[in-house]
């Protein structure tokens, strides 16, 4: 259906209810909101930056789905643009027949076929390790999600069913980034035509609430594992030694597991670590005197580029959970997850008086927002804080 006839067909609707007013598709790009009104589908008003509010009736016309203004609210009544949108819709279903409409040839493709264009078309945009990720979280939860359901079909009810399943199934954060790769998919699906305007129904499911990890390593808990890491330096065991190593640098520079167990010699680069594949992307992370004197004790070998190896299966260490978790016993230290060192040196950087901006840089943020979570003081420097006002306070009184 073209411009001219859609043109024709509102202006006669108009005609029959009485208002004549200026038709014209919707301009592509601009910044805008759409209230969708419900008495009809795909019936609303669409509100513009510059105040103004015209009505509007979405619908799929020969394959594609278009948008179609009737008239500004200040010209019509709502009656009168409702009456509009219907003549509109019917002239778009025109030899259709509801009874066969499960069996017609659909423009819009199922679930599963939707979510083979979405990785073909938007996953080239990701890094390596999101899109390994992404991938696993699909194979496991996604691509046998919604069975038989098309994409302009699925609705909350379809969400809200499928969250409650993967939440019997795997973690709260594992379903929180499943259901943002969805979210995602859905909202890529309206930009390309296959789904209303603002009909994404994962915005109205609530994911599982994040939960705050506070916990950070004491002077005295910080003590008893140094104690464990340097009775490492003296074993024979040429891996233990490495993945003890790593501990320590994961906790001398904030780093996350993964940039520091896939570094290669070529990224170090005297006092500094120049990681490819960082979660924020490439950036680059300082080595005070202690990190540095860990990588110069770490043993090089010809044809090995991997400073932290596994010499007992002759690959490049890509685990030390196993590790960590028997090296955390041993100081006592049971509750402590090793992303939790992370946490350790942002929050000790902070006990320090180090500003939010410094440590956010150190850690590679990308927002002091991130940082301000590992920022927390213990006891002792609160005593502290509190002593040195009273203190002041007392100065100013007497």
């Amino acid at each position: 259906m073209t411009a001219a006839s859609l043109k024709k067909i509102v202006e006669e609707a108009l005609a029959e209810v009485g208002a004549t007013v200026n038709f014209k598709l919707v301009p592509k790009g601009k910044a805008r909101t759409t209230t969708w009104l419900g008495v009809e589908h795909g019936f609303g008003i669409r509100h513009y930056p510059s105040g103004r509010n015209v009505y509007i009736v979405q619908t799929r016309m020969a394959g594609r789905m278009r948008t179609v203004t009737i008239g500004p609210t200040s010209v019509l009544t709502r009656y009168q643009a409702q009456m509009v949108a219907r003549r509109v819709i019917a002239y778009a279903q025109v030899g259709r027949d509801p009874a066969t409409e499960r069996q017609r040839i659909r423009s819009a493709p199922s679930f599963a076929d939707f979510v083979t264009e979405y990785w073909d078309r938007w996953a080239p945009r990701w890094k390596a390790s999101t899109l390994e990720t992404h991938t696993g979280y699909r194979r496991r939860y996604l691509d046998d999600a919604f069975v038989g359901v098309y994409i302009d079909e699925l609705n909350e009810g379809h969400v809200t069913s499928w969250f409650a399943d993967l939440n019997n199934l795997t973690g709260p954060g594992a379903s929180n980034r499943t259901f943002e790769i969805l979210k995602h998919m859905l909202n890529k699906a309206e930009d390309w035509g296959y789904r209303l305007e603002n009909t994404n129904p994962c915005r109205s499911v609530r994911p599982n609430r994040k939960r705050q990890c506070e916990r950070f390593l004491t002077n005295d808990e910080l003590a008893r594992l140094g104690a464990e890491l340097t009775n490492l330096r003296a074993s024979e065991d040429r891996t233990k030694q490495c993945s003890g190593a790593a501990i320590t640098l994961l906790l001398l520079t904030g780093c996350r597991k993964s940039e520091i167990l896939t570094l290669e010699w070529t990224d170090i680069k005297g006092n500094r670590l120049h990681l490819r594949d960082s979660k924020t992307g490439p950036r680059t992370v300082w080595l005070g005197s202690a990190a540095r004197e860990v990588i110069a004790a770490l043993p090089r070998f010809e044809r090995i580029p991997y400073p932290f190896w596994n010499y007992r299966y002759r690959k490049p260490l890509r685990c030390v959970n196993g590790f960590w978790r028997r090296l955390r016993d041993e100081a006592g230290l049971p509750d402590v997850r090793i992303h939790d060192l992370r946490h350790t040196f942002a929050s000790h950087a902070a006990m320090n008086k180090e500003t939010l901006p410094m440590i956010g840089r150190l850690l590679g943020h990308a927002n002091v927002q991130t940082t301000a979570r590992y920022a927390h003081f213990d006891d002792g420097h609160l005593l502290e804080a509190a002593q040195q006002i009273g203190d002041l306070l007392e100065c100013m009184l007497n």
